[in-house]
């Protein structure tokens, strides 16, 4: 599809999960307190964002749902990842504890993940099978991971009747691009969403990022964001600023070529360029 035909409604399919599609821009709402999230989504769902990431973790899913309401647009319009972080003591209380995130949500989730693998297999396993009780019902639309690597990924086969996961949510930009894990899911057919698209604007003055800018007559943060669009992934950068929450939008109207991407694919510099972190991909044992 050329630039000139994208747009922001643009969305990718969920293959594991017929019928139903994600967008590929939206908005990133960790470290947004509880009444600036309200109106960073507004501002977003405004400018014409389809999907908003939150989290339990965040402590602003029910701002998210909130705004979604005031909007106006119907709720079946906006796509909406969550996820869970702690683990409960069992499968049925980490269940009820996505149920309250569902409820916050307008009665459902689009994408519930488990945000991080650092309970360890016997507990993420647990949450799988809680998160896989909202899919079987209808109360998530699909389910994933967040923070995973390949080993840990493998960990959930056998662990349910879901697998692959449908979503894979990993930090990703040039300086860390972690293409073992992202081979592995697109492979699998896990659809790949990257967090910290635009490295928290800490590469802003990055002399090669900012020469692309000039070439495209663009800023540094909207190159850092089609990139990720134009590698497949889905991009989700995170601002209060209405102006930039817009600025960050206006990615469809220009293309990266071969060699602005070639120049961003050599930025990599592994595991010591995450800014969170890098997944570990070694066997579960």
């Amino acid at each position: 599809m050329s630039s000139t035909t994208r747009k922001i409604t643009d969305v990718l399919p969920l293959s594991t999960t017929p019928q139903r599609h994600i967008p590929q821009l939206g908005l990133g709402t960790y470290l947004s307190p509880p009444e600036r999230t309200l109106n960073s989504c507004l501002a977003a769902l405004k400018a014409g964002y389809r999907q908003v990431d939150t989290g339990q973790y965040y402590e602003n899913e029910a701002e998210v749902g909130q705004a979604i309401e005031q909007s106006g647009i119907p709720r079946g319009e906006v796509f909406v990842t969550t996820k869970i972080l702690t683990a409960g003591a069992s499968v049925e209380e980490n269940y009820e504890s996505c149920i309250a995130s569902a409820k916050k949500l307008g009665g459902y989730v689009d994408c519930f993940l488990i945000h991080s693998p650092s309970p360890g297999p016997e507990k993420f396993g647990q949450m799988w099978l809680a998160l896989e009780k909202l899919y079987h019902e209808g109360k998530a639309k699909s389910i994933g991971v967040s923070n995973f690597g390949i080993g840990q990924i493998e960990a959930l086969k056998g662990v349910g009747s879901v697998w692959p996961p449908h979503v894979l949510q990993i930090e990703l930009h040039p300086w860390l691009q972690q293409k073992e894990v992202v081979q592995y899911s697109q492979e699998k057919g896990i659809v790949v969403q990257a967090y910290c698209p635009i490295a928290r604007n800490q590469k802003a003055d990055d002399e090669q990022l900012v020469s692309i800018a000039k070439k495209h007559n663009t800023t540094p943060n909207q190159v850092l964001i089609r990139w990720s669009i134009q590698k497949g992934w889905v991009s989700l950068p995170k601002s209060d600023s209405p102006e930039r929450i817009r600025s960050n939008a206006d990615v469809f109207s220009f293309e990266l070529d071969d060699k602005d991407m070639a120049l961003l694919n050599n930025r990599d510099e592994g595991p010591k360029g995450a800014l969170v972190m890098a997944v570990n991909n070694d066997k579960v044992r």
